[in-house]
């Protein structure tokens, strides 16, 4: 069967691709291994599917080649979304810092997908499984024939809309990369993001029995700080503040984690020189009373507050400042909710998503090296590259 456009993926990306491409008049065929469609999107936000922010900048996002995603970005807004949204009588509702979520649940935005599709005579085929990719540049009108478990199709345009490795349980697979690989694009290193990381049981186990403890802090990462919700879990750490930073750390490095975000703890310390308060007690009016009691017997011998000398307030109020952390890695690809790395942008058009060295190869969504913070910042960069794509092929 020979058709117009070829979409591997049927999720955010994918989805947004075939329905502007179809809009243009293009004949898009859109293929899928999966039996349910864009599950990813369903099973977001609790539910509810964090699906833009409005506060989407380039700098919410990581790469490599941190400027690529500027044009797309700026040529699809999260307005542009909620227009969408809008035209299908959808509500949303904003929790905080602009995160906006779908108040009737995450499948609505499914099925307002699938019915753009539709209506724009979008032709899908889920449970379809790619066997095989051929490259026929010479045949006009025909340049790539995908080989499939329904048969093969062939097509003068190709979007790889296919994922990351990122939530392996619901069909996440590395043929995007594969493909890239196939055609010679280079490949950042892929790793989990936005994901909770682990210690090694003999660092971690006298916090271990502070499971569930959470509290606010600031938490400091490859040169960037998220103050947001830690949670103390048996294995280590999570919580959105830990996430955000999980996609900036590296093995080996250190976290920092500053415990007392936006106070001055040496003044607050000074403040109590003449109290008999032991340290713990005077901590839990701002931490939890467990982890307290943890964390000063690993710094201190807690004695009361006016046992501390000026120089010993200082060392205190600096590791209040500065609790130092050292993950033994992450929870991988189960627990992680993107994929940091992928396709190297730098192959890529900015504008179009195309393989500069391919005519007719597109790249979408999490697949290319180009991943966002939490809060609605990796779906909207499925609309905005999916619909850049959408808008050449």
């Amino acid at each position: 069967m020979q058709t117009e456009v070829i979409i591997i993926g049927a999720g955010a990306a994918g989805l947004m691709c075939a329905q502007q491409a179809a809009r243009r008049g293009r004949r898009v065929l859109l293929l899928d291994h999966a039996r349910k469609l864009a599950e990813k999107i369903r099973i977001s936000g609790g539910g509810n599917c964090n699906f833009t922010n409005l506060h989407v900048r380039p700098d919410n996002y990581l790469s490599q080649n941190p400027h690529f995603c500027r044009s797309a970005l700026a040529r699809y807004t999260p307005q542009h979304f909620l227009d969408l949204l809008q035209q299908h009588d959808i509500p949303f509702h904003e929790k905080q810092d602009g995160q906006l979520f779908c108040s009737s649940g995450a499948e609505a935005i499914v099925e307002l997908l699938r019915s753009e599709c539709e209506q724009a005579g979008v032709q899908r085929l889920m449970e379809c499984h790619i066997h095989a990719v051929q490259h026929q540049p010479e045949q006009p009108g025909a340049r790539f024939e995908v080989q499939t478990s329904r048969g093969n199709f062939s097509a003068d345009a190709l979007v790889v809309a296919s994922g990351g490795l990122s939530i392996p349980k619901i069909g996440a697979s590395p043929l995007g990369l594969k493909l890239a690989e196939q055609f010679g694009l280079p490949i950042v290193p892929p790793r989990p993001g936005l994901v909770p990381l682990s210690c090694a049981p003999e660092d971690w186990a006298n916090f271990s029995a502070c499971s569930g403890a959470s509290f606010r802090a600031s938490v400091s990462a490859g040169g960037r700080t998220f103050t947001e919700q830690v949670l103390l879990t048996h294995r280590g750490l999570s919580g959105p503040a830990i996430l955000q930073a999980s996609s900036y750390w590296q093995p080996g490095e250190w976290l920092h984690i500053d415990l007392l975000p936006g106070q001055d703890a040496l003044a607050l310390l000074q403040a109590e020189r003449g109290s008999k308060k032991l340290l713990s007690t005077w901590l839990s009016q701002w931490l939890p009373k467990q982890f307290v009691e943890v964390w000063c017997a690993t710094q201190t011998n807690n004695p009361p507050l006016n046992q501390y000398n000026d120089r010993q307030r200082a060392e205190l109020a600096a590791r209040l400042h500065d609790w130092q952390v050292r993950p033994g890695g992450t929870l991988g690809y189960a627990k992680a909710e993107v994929t940091c790395g992928g396709v190297d942008t730098r192959a890529l058009s900015s504008r179009d998503m195309q393989a500069n060295a391919v005519p007719g190869l597109y790249f979408i969504g999490e697949v290319v090296d180009v991943t966002g913070q939490l809060g609605g910042y990796n779906f909207h960069w499925a609309w905005a590259s999916g619909h850049a794509a959408g808008d050449a092929v």
